[in-house]
């Protein structure tokens, strides 16, 4: 999915039930993890406040709550059930076990905690709950973790997208012209820890460097 417009035209499409569908998909399934989580909740409390979407507001973050819930219930049952077996699993085209191994390292410096924090770091927030569900974290107390960070995720970035609409509104700005810079920006700053988490280690560094010298070399080597 391209931000910008595409996003737009995708909420408008399906409307929150398909806001939903993906928040549930990216907070709990293995091939959730690259969908676009914070930049969708904050652009749909927007639309809504612009009418472009035609939906109480309330009602949307209650269902984008639940749907956070359950999607990371799924995850951690996922977990519960693959246990160590998940972390042997063979790399795919979608599944890399480099994923589990930084939602696990996430999980261990912050403990139970990490199911709240996971929520706003992306990638993390899709392995968090099946990595305790792996390391058996009783369902009682993921539960209250889960809870408590799938209504701050959904009400705080939805929200904060609704009320930024209004205060935008006022000010007499445009919102066409102000929501697609809004939308790269959340997606920079989405991407931003993780990148960081990368780019300290000098062999990832490297393996990127190595990369992009490979990419330049093919281009110039066609135009010859």
């Amino acid at each position: 999915m391209i931000p910008g417009v595409d996003l737009i035209d995708f909420i408008v499409a399906v409307s929150i039930f398909g806001v939903a569908a993906v928040v549930f998909a990216e907070s709990g399934l293995l091939i959730g993890f690259f969908l676009p989580g914070d930049s969708l909740l904050f652009t749909t409390g927007f639309l809504i406040h612009a009418d472009i979407l035609s939906f109480n507001i309330h009602l949307a973050v209650l269902i984008i709550f639940i749907a956070a819930v359950l999607g990371d219930s799924v995850g951690y049952t996922f977990g519960k059930k693959a246990g160590p077996r998940i972390f042997k699993k063979k790399d795919a085209r979608l599944f890399k076990q480099e994923y589990i191994v930084k939602a696990q390292e996430f999980y261990e410096k912050h403990g139970g905690k990490a199911i709240i924090i996971a929520r706003f770091v992306p990638i993390v927030r899709t392995f968090a709950p099946i990595v305790a569900g792996a390391g058996d974290m009783s369902y009682k107390k993921f539960l209250t973790y889960n809870v408590i960070g799938a209504f701050l995720w959904a009400a705080g970035v939805t929200y904060l997208g609704y009320f930024l609409g209004a205060w935008f509104e006022s000010m007499g700005w445009e919102i066409d012209h102000i929501l697609l810079p809004i939308i790269a920006l959340i997606i920079l700053v989405s991407v931003l820890p993780p990148a960081i988490h990368i780019l300290k280690h000098k062999k990832n560094r490297d393996a990127l460097i190595s990369g992009i010298r490979a990419q330049i070399a093919s281009i110039f080597g066609r135009k010859k």
